[in-house]
């Protein structure tokens, strides 16, 4: 019979139900049940908009429509995250109570937040930063690094793994093994393969003859990627660049500025070691125009189209 009551029973009357669990029962604290009394309050202004009467009445659809909703009215997507987490809590409580297994917020994903990216240096900055600067044997080595992190496209623990070996100098080539033990081999532009052999020149002695460590430390061992990252911006100090730089900087610089110049997203998703080609399009900030430019541009089928459509 609960149920049967329940089930009659107006969305404005059970979220009020569910406050008060939250308050008497879960005890959580004013505030908390604020806020889920604001999120819920939203979505029961909803569905009254809706004409939706009771939890009955509530489809996935409707819990998508009302996530949209808010994305357009410009919510974050934290907030976003928020509300939906509420309105589940809801129809849980909700199920539990009335023993109905429904929840038609379970199956919803709110938009997820976007990732912060890194700046990228401009190609007259990156100018600056890669000036040498010396026959110091350190800074010899500061600039390979910073000449290989640009020149490649390699992440901080790929480039701190990298071998002597790993380089074909010949061919001017690199072998790294990425994110998945996953290994690719990416061209070594000739300003980097200059800087590597300067510095090879000067590479210090290493502590065993088992170090193969390109890039080493003072002390002669394979040098650690806290100390990547401190040379890195100490460089960009040294050069009077006047803004920090980190080794993922210099990842999406080189990202950045070969697609500019390229145009050729497929290309820069195997240099950087992406498996899934949507982490190219958001790490080099394309959006959905360009990339049906290069759709347009490259598909077989899109070229046939717009033959079809001139004639």
């Amino acid at each position: 019979m609960v149920g049967d009551a329940s089930a009659s029973a107006s969305l404005d009357e059970r979220i009020t139900a569910f406050l008060d669990y939250l308050r008497g029962v879960r005890r959580l604290s004013p505030h908390t049940v604020a806020a889920y009394q604001r999120d819920l309050s939203s979505f029961q202004s909803f569905c009254e908009a809706q004409a939706l009467k009771t939890c009955s009445d509530v489809q996935e659809s409707h819990v998508r429509q009302w996530l949209a909703q808010g994305h357009r009215r410009g919510l974050a997507s934290n907030s976003l995250q928020r509300q939906l987490s509420a309105l589940r809590a809801y129809f849980q409580w909700e199920s539990n109570d009335t023993g109905r297994r429904r929840n038609p917020a379970l199956a919803v994903q709110a938009p997820r937040k976007r990732r912060k990216l890194p700046g990228t240096l401009e190609a007259d900055q990156v100018g600056i930063y890669l000036r040498a600067d010396g026959d110091d044997p350190l800074q010899l080595r500061d600039l390979a690094m910073a000449e290989l992190f640009y020149s490649s496209g390699l992440r901080l623990a790929e480039l701190r793994a990298v071998n002597l070996h790993d380089i074909d100098r010949s061919q001017s080539l690199i072998s790294v093994t990425g994110k998945g033990s996953k290994t690719r081999t990416v061209p070594v532009g000739s300003a980097a393969t200059a800087a590597i052999e300067a510095y090879l020149h000067h590479r210090p002695t290493p502590v065993s003859d088992a170090e193969q460590a390109l890039f080493l430390s003072s002390r002669g061992q394979r040098i650690s990627e806290r100390s990547i990252q401190s040379r890195v911006q100490l460089l960009a100090e040294r050069n009077g660049l006047g803004r920090d730089v980190h080794p993922h900087m210099l990842r999406h610089s080189f990202a950045s500025h070969l697609l500019e110049s390229s145009g050729d997203l497929r290309a820069v998703q195997e240099l950087l070691g992406h498996s899934d080609i949507s982490t190219t399009q958001i790490y080099t900030h394309l959006d959905f125009q360009h990339l049906a430019k290069v759709y347009d541009g490259a598909h077989p089928r899109a070229r046939k189209q717009k033959d079809d459509d001139k004639q």
